[in-house]
């Protein structure tokens, strides 16, 4: 299959799309994640603090930021499993469930609107309690057939490749201070960090996209992103997308994935698999 073939093609918006769109360069794939994830909603707007927000520049400079965010996880764990998690546990579950929410604010809205922000960590806040977020991204990436093209903040590129790489340094530029925040914390070094944020990237888009009725199309649009053939360039984001298709109790072939890191549930729960765990059959 040739690259041409599988370039992602944008949904063209329904007649009452258009007022949303007129809002804001993101608001139709925002909304979206929000009809797919009810319980994940995003405000646009500058970030929040206090009354259970903490937001990008309190996770970066202030330790208690850091601190707040993670501690989240150390008392859902216990409420979940039952037990208290290693630190380094509670960490990682963290920084996962920062860069899978946070991740799908840049890759929605290219997957749907061949849009890519640009957004600090500084520009968004989180709210773990009830799964809000806010972003306030500074500009953003589009395509020269882009209605948005003409807006203040317009970034227009060439083509498709040349969006794929913008998207690839918005995300890297973003979890870049993000990951060395954590990295005392979760204690493990940098290639495993980058394939958390891989697979949360990965797994984000997947599953969303499943539930819109989008899986094709975001799984070949990731394809191209994280392409696995020699030379790819993917650093600091590991290349290859993980994807297979197994049998499942004689059932026809289903759609999986191998993960690109651990997630250390094993620690938690040694007895039980853990679904596309790279450490074999049991995690």
């Amino acid at each position: 299959m040739t690259v041409s073939s599988i370039e992602p093609r944008p949904s063209p918006p329904a007649a009452a799309d258009r007022a949303v769109l007129t809002a804001a360069p993101f608001a139709l794939a925002h909304a979206r994640l929000g009809e797919a994830f009810p319980a994940l909603r995003v405000h646009h707007g500058p970030p929040r603090s206090g009354g259970g927000w903490v937001s990008g520049a309190q996770l970066l400079h202030d330790p208690a930021g850091l601190r707040e965010l993670i501690d989240f996880d150390v008392r859902d764990g216990l409420d979940r499993y039952g037990t208290a998690l290693r630190p380094d546990v509670a960490a990682g579950f963290c920084l996962h469930r920062y860069c899978w929410p946070v991740g799908l604010l840049f890759t929605l809205p290219w997957l749907l609107e061949r849009r890519v922000p640009v957004l600090a960590p500084e520009a968004l806040s989180l709210r773990r309690d009830t799964g809000e977020l806010t972003a306030e991204p500074g500009a953003f990436f589009c395509l020269p057939q882009d209605p948005a093209a003409g807006r203040p903040g317009a970034l227009v590129v060439a083509d498709e490749a040349a969006l794929r790489e913008r998207l690839l340094t918005a995300l890297t530029e973003h979890f870049t201070p993000v990951l060395a925040v954590f990295r005392p914390e979760v204690r493990r070094g940098p290639r495993t960090l980058w394939a958390c944020a891989t697979d949360a990237v990965v797994e984000g888009l997947w599953q969303v996209s499943a539930a819109l009725g989008e899986e094709e199309r975001a799984v070949d649009a990731l394809r191209s992103l994280l392409p696995e053939h020699a030379g790819a360039r993917t650093a600091p984001f590991l290349a290859g997308t993980g994807f297979r298709f197994e049998e499942r109790d004689g059932s026809s072939p289903v759609r999986a994935r191998t993960r690109a890191g651990c997630c250390l549930l094993y620690t938690v729960r040694p007895a039980d698999s853990c679904t596309g765990c790279p450490r074999g059959a049991r995690c």
